[in-house]
């Protein structure tokens, strides 16, 4: 009996698998009303993501790091009120993802072709970790699996305050992230 119990946990840890962040890029998508203009969707980017994720059957462990301190949209001072006001990053210069399950895989992973997922885990904003739960497509591709996640929420779950400026006259209480990433099996 206990040789099946190692069998099964060498197994296990066989079919593990570590991916690292090899290129990527985290997006926020916010809805305003600017005067004179109309409605649009402020986008900010960057491309400033690492971290890597162990995956063990639908298991997940790991970190993702975002420098918010390098996000940029197509407004230098947009941009300048979100670090200074928003997102506080000269105290909280990054936002980090740990994920705790990926729904949607097969195990052992494929080597190739495109699968629906859904990724749980905590997301810290600022001083705030909330569960957080990403839909999106899995790509992979031999050694690498390309990535394409998003999720949304109100500005409030991470106490987060919604930009108030003169020449925006409304902003939608939902954020919405997303993230194109590559990995890279380690």
């Amino acid at each position: 009996m206990r040789a099946w119990l190692w069998m099964g946990v060498l197994l296990g840890a066989a079919l593990a698998q570590t991916f690292e962040v090899a290129s990527g890029e985290a997006r926020y998508r916010v809805r305003e009303q600017l005067v004179g203009i109309g409605f649009a969707d402020a986008v900010g980017t960057t491309g400033a993501v690492k971290g890597q994720v162990l995956l063990q059957e639908a298991r997940a462990s790991g970190e993702f790091v975002v420098d918010l301190r390098e996000l940029r949209s197509d407004q230098a001072r947009r941009d300048n009120y979100l670090r200074q006001n928003t997102l506080q990053t000269d105290r909280f210069p990054t936002a980090t993802f740990r994920p705790r399950a990926v729904e949607g895989l097969p195990s052992p992973l494929p080597q190739s072709g495109n699968l629906p997922v859904r990724v749980v885990g905590d997301l810290t904003l600022r001083d705030v970790t909330e569960e957080v739960a990403w839909e999106g497509e899995a790509e992979f591709r031999g050694q690498e699996v390309r990535v394409v996640l998003r999720t949304e929420f109100p500005f409030e779950r991470f106490r987060l305050v919604q930009p108030r400026v003169t020449v925006v006259l409304s902003v939608e209480n939902r954020i919405r992230l997303e993230v194109d990433l590559t990995l890279r099996r380690r």
